[in-house]
């Protein structure tokens, strides 16, 4: 049987107790109520009926008055129809008869009195039959009570213990197996796959405990099936790890250390055995490397092992299950080489930029006396050639300054000469700078500064190099006779904003986000738009060197709009 028909029949059956306790009650209150009402109905009626004649019979010595009666006939006709008691009629057809005589005229007074007596014995024994009638139909009702009292408190007792035993064992019943299948869950949780559950019933909780018995040598033949595999593959895995010439370092969502590999040791300076299974942060408090590690997100390190200096990437992976972080793998990648290859590229860069300068100068000081009426006069081919010449010497002079200020930022050896200046000195160094570009554009710049505004800290050298390249952009990628905005306001409560605003096509959206990344060029854009893809990842090396933020906006269309921010005196 089903645990639900189990339930069914003892609920069921706890109603059909509670059903007859009720039935019965209801039973015997019916008998007593019908009892006690034909005690009411007829014998005490027929007390009150023989009293009311009694009482005008005795009214007075002499001949009855019409009054009287009346009263006579009217109760003792009531009393001929509430005849209830065996003897009860003949005694009332006796009364009446006596009565009939008393009414008679003409009687003399020691006869009435003899009638009189008559009928009050008559009545006497009319009451007396009713009254042994009320008790004994007391005695009946009495032990009807009894009765009924004894069979409703067995019923309710019997009730109430069957319905105690249900409250006592039926939990149990539910929760017994409940509580033993949790326990040998917990135990399946730990890898105890050797659990058996014996329900010794045929209801659902039978079926549970022959699923759970089946699951369970389910896991454990899989889990003795892949052991072996899973063992091997940990290994395998290990090993690799342990060959790789980068530094691997695992750690759980509690920040304990899982794995560690032999470069990572080494880096660390502990053995396996000293890292594997510790809480990373009580190791870090005596590591440096390793507090590095989980404090600073620095991309690259600079770390002395192996008797030398050493340049490591930092990347940290982070390990998720079902949308949850369940830990991190850091890797410490040795970019020793091409950190050196890349100085050497840098210095070549440097060197040979710094070296270029100088035959560019005097190529630029010979085009100038070229273009001198005094040495000579030149025809007008020559003269076009030499301002070739002289645009291509310029532009090979912007690239070779573009390149030297790339070869300071990639070495550090950037150096900035912080003032205190008005913004308005920066804009108006930048307008004349590229005032003459902009004119053989026709294209007009619209400075908005207001002279009320407060000191910047900045270099202003560099800062004007930023303004003039961002103005420079804006000219090329404008319209002739159109116009770019110059907008410096105040941002925030400790910085100032310079925006520069152009109306030119736009730049499409893909290609925002690498706008200032070295050596990108948007894509489609004019010969005479052309850059090195330098100047704007230049631009932002200055500005973020001086504390300050620099992005773009522009849509497609309607212009762009390039900001920078930097600090003001407080």
């Amino acid at each position: 049987m089903t645990i639900k028909n189990k339930l069914r029949t003892g609920i069921g059956f706890l109603f059909v107790l509670a059903l007859i306790c009720c039935g019965l009650s209801i039973y015997f209150l019916n008998r007593l109520s019908a009892d006690a009402g034909v005690i009411l109905k007829d014998n005490y009626k027929t007390l009150q009926y023989t009293q009311k004649i009694l009482a005008a019979i005795d009214a007075s010595g002499g001949l009855i008055t019409p009054a009287q009666v009346k009263t006579i006939d009217y109760n003792l006709n009531l009393q001929r129809h509430n005849v209830t008691e065996q003897g009860e009629g003949k005694l009332t057809d006796s009364l009446s008869a006596v009565y009939e005589k008393i009414k008679l005229p003409g009687q003399d007074i020691k006869l009435q009195n003899e009638l009189r007596i008559q009928a009050r014995q008559l009545i006497y024994g009319i009451m007396q039959l009713n009254m042994n009638a009320i008790s004994h139909k007391n005695d009946v009702a009495t032990h009807t009570a009894s009765r009924a009292t004894i069979l409703v408190a067995f019923c309710g007792a019997f009730l109430f213990l069957v319905a105690f035993s249900f409250a006592v064992n039926f939990p149990g019943y539910i929760a017994n197996p409940l509580k033993e299948l949790t326990a040998r869950i917990k135990e399946v949780s730990n890898r105890n796959y050797h659990q058996q559950i014996h329900f010794k019933s045929d209801d659902e909780f039978g079926e549970l405990g022959e699923a759970f018995n089946v699951m369970t040598k389910k896991l454990d033949e899989f889990e003795n099936s892949n052991l072996a595999s899973i063992l091997f593959e940990k290994k395998r895995i290990e090993t690799i790890i342990n060959s790789m010439h980068d530094a691997i370092l695992g750690l759980d969502e509690k920040l304990i250390i899982i794995f560690a590999n032999e470069v990572a040791c080494t880096l660390i300076g502990m053995t396996a055995e000293q890292l594997n299974g510790r809480y990373a942060p009580d190791i870090a408090l005596e590591n440096d490397l390793l507090r590095n590690l989980l404090v600073n997100d620095q991309p690259k390190l600079k770390i002395f092992a192996d008797n030398r200096e050493s340049f490591y990437s930092r990347e940290s992976l982070s390990v998720n299950s079902k949308g949850k972080v369940i830990g991190k793998v850091i890797i410490l990648k040795n970019i020793t080489e091409y950190q050196q290859l890349d100085e050497a590229k840098t210095n070549f860069i440097a060197t040979i930029s710094h070296e270029l300068k100088t035959p560019i100068s005097s190529i630029k000081m010979s085009l100038k006396l070229l273009d001198d009426s005094r040495i000579g006069a030149v025809n007008t081919e020559q003269k076009q050639l030499l301002e070739n010449i002289d645009d291509d010497a310029r532009r090979l002079l912007q690239i070779t300054g573009e390149l030297l200020d790339m070869a300071q930022v990639e070495t550090g050896k950037l150096q900035l000469n912080f003032g205190s200046t008005h913004p308005r000195n920066i804009v108006d160094y930048a307008v004349r700078a590229i005032k003459f570009t902009a004119d053989q554009k026709q294209v007009a710049i619209n400075v908005d500064c207001d002279e009320n505004l407060p000191e910047v800290h900045a270099d202003l050298d560099k800062t004007t190099w930023v303004l003039i390249n961002l103005l420079s952009n804006a000219i090329k990628y404008s319209h002739e006779k159109s116009t770019v905005e110059l907008v410096v306001k105040k941002h925030h409560n400790d910085e100032i904003e310079f925006s520069v605003q152009d109306h030119g096509k736009g730049i499409e959206e893909q290609y925002l986000s690498r706008l200032f990344e070295r050596y990108f060029k948007v894509p489609n854009a004019s010969a005479d738009q052309t850059g090195t893809g330098l100047g704007l990842a230049i631009a932002k090396d200055f500005i973020e060197a001086q504390s300050g933020e620099i992005h773009v906006d522009s849509e497609l269309g309607a212009g762009s709009k390039f900001t920078f921010t930097l600090k003001r005196i407080v």
